[in-house]
């Protein structure tokens, strides 16, 4: 039974009728997923105006895609919109060629360097100059151990995601990571970094 009601209708239906001629149906598309999608970006990116014009960038890939007729994900349009979003903020790491800042997460702990826990303020400012030392350590590994290494620690990407963003091989990306950590830890003796208090 063919229904009008919008919010009854999958994103395949909306598709379909968007294809056919209908703004509206590609405007509840949006609506539907664009909170899922902007959350997602954001989280990354973690600049509000930065995030909307990707968030932006994001959904004229999208319009395009679907009007040259080369969209084929039947029945799976937000994992195909999320694996867009996901490369315009790689593509947008790339360009500015910065490293994200690290938020102290609870689960986040590089290399199990930094081992004292108590967060008091000597301990704080001590692991806020870890991290920037880290970061600027990072800068000096060669580029595609560096890429690897952002993408994984920074992006919490599988080295699946990471083998088809960079278009190597999943053993080929472990190799990278694997060199990238022990550069990153020669770097870190060569310049005689406290990574534990």
């Amino acid at each position: 039974m063919q229904t009008n009601n919008p919010t009854q209708l999958t994103d395949a239906d909306l598709i379909s009728r968007y294809l056919n001629g209908s703004e509206f149906s590609l405007e509840q598309l949006v609506n539907r997923h664009q909170l899922q999608v902007f959350n997602f970006i954001n989280s990354k990116i973690n600049d509000r105006d930065t995030s909307e014009d990707l968030f932006q960038d994001t959904f004229i890939k999208v319009i395009r895609t679907l009007k040259n007729g080369t969209y084929n994900e039947e029945g799976k349009f937000l994992p195909w919109v999320m694996r867009i979003a996901h490369n315009l903020v790689i593509d947008h790491f790339r360009k500015s060629n910065r490293i994200p800042t690290i938020g102290n997460k609870d689960d986040f702990d590089i290399f199990k360097f930094i081992s004292d826990t108590s967060p008091n303020a000597e301990n704080t400012l001590i692991q806020e100059q870890v991290l920037k030392d880290l970061q600027n350590l990072i800068q000096e590994l060669p580029e595609d151990q560096k890429e690897v290494l952002i993408m994984r620690l920074y992006r919490d990407m599988s080295f699946k995601e990471i083998a088809e963003n960079t278009n190597v091989s999943i053993n080929t990306a472990l190799g990278r990571m694997r060199y990238a950590i022990i550069n990153l830890r020669k770097l870190v003796s060569e310049h005689q970094i406290i990574l534990e208090a």
